[in-house]
């Protein structure tokens, strides 16, 4: 039973450290259509990338994928495609950018649903509704654990734009998927057609409960 425990606190440090070390900025935009682009840039720290192709690390997928690894997952997506894609290396970071084009907004869902915890589309009545799970949250973490991810991921945030042809509301749900009111430390931005979202990497991975997106438009 030892052995367990200490074997599942270090997964559980490895999941955190290297998410930790993770900054991403995706900006969304659908037309009438429900056509769009999106263009995300993952920052990852050199030491994550390092750590991440580390013996049984892989299996977490914490780390962004270059430029093959989203040119298979394009051919296997059918109304999705990568316009462009480059890295760079800043020295301390590992900078990935790539624009997708989607030829209607079920297209886009697999993918979504694969760089997080899940990701669904609903149309009703006019109204189309996007939720995408970002985290689910751990209920139970060491305090210890969770003020060493704050520290380490100071310099990370999470941050999503999302334009829509028509006003945008923008909600919170828990990793559940169960309605939330917006998390401390988050930034809010709405503005006509556009709501924008921001949150410090630590504070995402820390928050016990998990946290969930909703965007709905006309």
């Amino acid at each position: 039973m030892t052995h367990f425990r200490f074997a599942a606190l270090l997964s559980l440090i490895s999941v955190f450290t290297l998410g930790s070390c993770i900054g991403l900025q995706a900006d969304l935009s659908i037309r009438k259509n429900g056509s769009g682009v999106m263009n995300l840039e993952y920052r990852v720290s050199k030491m994550a990338e390092s750590l991440g192709r580390l013996d049984g690390n892989e299996r977490w997928q914490t780390i962004p994928a270059g430029r093959a690894d989203f040119e298979r997952t394009m051919e296997r997506l059918p109304g999705l495609r990568m316009v462009s894609f480059s890295s760079k290396n800043d020295g301390a970071d590992i900078i990935n950018r790539v624009r997708l084009a989607f030829d209607h907004t079920g297209a886009l869902i697999p993918f979504l649903a694969g760089t997080g915890q899940g990701a669904s589309f609903t149309e009703a009545e006019g109204k189309k509704q996007l939720t995408l799970i970002l985290y689910p949250g751990v209920p139970d973490a060491d305090p210890e654990l969770l003020a060493l991810v704050r520290e380490i991921s100071r310099t990370y945030r999470v941050s999503l734009s999302f334009s829509a042809p028509g006003a945008t509301e923008l909600a919170f749900t828990d990793g559940a998927g169960r309605p939330l009111a917006a998390p401390e430390g988050v930034e809010l931005r709405r503005r006509g057609k556009t709501a924008a979202f921001s949150i410090d990497t630590g504070e995402l991975l820390c928050s016990p409960e998990g946290l969930g997106l909703v965007f709905s438009w006309l």
